[in-house]
């Protein structure tokens, strides 16, 4: 049935299981292990030859539901809850790449994903490149004999390009490399990567899949082969598991996530359409507009475009600075999918791991500002904005 469910429907009853006391709502088992009903049993569930919980870094019943629930709306085997967005990066990464292996990626991911790259898997003798996935050429061209993996996001944080997922894992299935896509910005409910051809997706669950700012979490979907590696060697090895009370947040969150964004791309794509007219406002980049390159992708591949803008104000570094310290409405904070409208300078936050020249060769300018539009009364958000931007000196 439940491969016969709208994803509205999947989001609120996938993945879940009766429990005994009959409760509607998914039970927090906040406990660290599980007890076995002999020694014999519990040899067995070391072994595999008998299922069953042993200890909550292995496994949760908690967990368990969530992990369900998300890898029925992503379309994939199976999926793995981490303790953070990049604890996702790091697992999906780490299962698919050794010392001398070389990794392909967007040249403009989130900041900690850049250095979690080109810092720390270089200690591993792990080789990075990275180039513009616009460019389909440029992706073919840095491809190498020892490479493994192609890596992007789709939207890209912060400045909203969107890469073709059919051409990327049209790549990858050449060239016998393992994709990975982060969705984060999308949701499952907005895009698939799987359904495209894409191998694994990671999530920072962190945002728009909890909603309320409450939890750090991740998320990776994928194959059950590639599941054993992920779930089972590296997360269990390296301790990066979620606690079975930010699960239960999360599932908790997950219910409204179909009205939430739904209200969430209402809000942005007016804010979008107010900002692109604004004679302040230099550069508006937002797929919902008919003025961006990956405008052409709704409806193929993005259902809508989601609920994060970045813009470039007509301004010089510190009059962008001033700008976000007296805009009204907007919490200057990063992150994004709160209920509450976010605001953020990526150059000096977000994307501060980059050196200069990285920034400007990945497009994040000095007066690029990100938000992330919440779900205030949009007549509300839209006048915050117009104060700020009047007031622009």
């Amino acid at each position: 049935m439940q491969d016969r469910w709208q994803l509205a429907t999947k989001v609120i009853h996938a993945g879940r299981e009766s429990n005994e006391s009959g409760a509607l709502v998914t039970p927090l088992c906040q406990s660290a292990t599980f007890v076995f009903d002999s020694a014999e049993q519990g040899a067995a569930r070391f072994s595999g030859s008998e299922q069953g919980y042993i200890y909550t870094r292995l496994g949760n019943p908690t967990t368990a539901e969530l992990e369900r629930k998300i890898a029925a709306l992503e379309g994939s085997d199976a999926a793995a809850a981490t303790a953070s967005g990049m604890a996702a990066v790091s697992a999906a990464l780490l299962a698919n790449l050794s010392h001398g292996d070389h990794l392909v990626a967007s040249h403009a991911v989130y900041g900690c994903t850049f250095a979690l790259m080109t810092s720390q898997l270089a200690k591993f003798g792990i080789e990075v490149t990275l180039v513009n996935f616009i460019d389909e050429a440029a992706i073919e061209a840095a491809i190498k004999p020892n490479t493994k993996v192609i890596f992007c996001e789709t939207p890209v944080n912060p400045h909203l390009n969107v890469f073709n997922l059919d051409v990327i894992a049209q790549i990858a299935k050449e060239h016998n490399l393992v994709s990975i896509v982060d969705n984060t910005f999308m949701t499952p409910l907005l895009q698939q990567p799987i359904k495209h051809g894409i191998d694994i997706v990671v999530h920072s669950a962190t945002k728009y899949l909890n909603g309320h700012g409450d939890v750090i979490a991740g998320i990776v979907c994928a194959s059950y082969e590639q599941m054993e590696v992920i779930k089972f060697e590296v997360l269990k090895d390296v301790g990066a598991v979620i606690s079975p009370h930010d699960a239960w947040l999360i599932l908790r969150g997950l219910k409204t996530l179909d009205v939430r964004l739904a209200r969430h791309c209402d809000n942005a794509e007016a804010v979008a359409n107010y900002l692109e007219h604004h004679p302040k406002v230099s550069n508006v980049y937002y797929p919902g507009l008919e003025s961006h390159g990956g405008h052409k992708l709704l409806g193929s591949q993005m259902r809508r475009a989601g609920g994060v803008i970045a813009f470039e104000l007509d301004a010089s570094l510190e009059q962008s600075i001033n700008f976000i310290n007296q805009i009204s409405l907007f919490s200057i904070a990063v992150s994004l999918g709160d209920a509450e409208s976010l605001i953020q300078h990526p150059a000096s936050m977000t994307h501060s791991p980059y050196t200069e020249e990285e920034r400007i060769a990945a497009g994040i300018t000095d007066n690029l500002l990100r938000i992330s539009v919440g779900l205030e009364s949009i007549e509300d958000i839209i006048q915050a904005l117009e104060d700020g931007l009047v007031n622009l000196k």
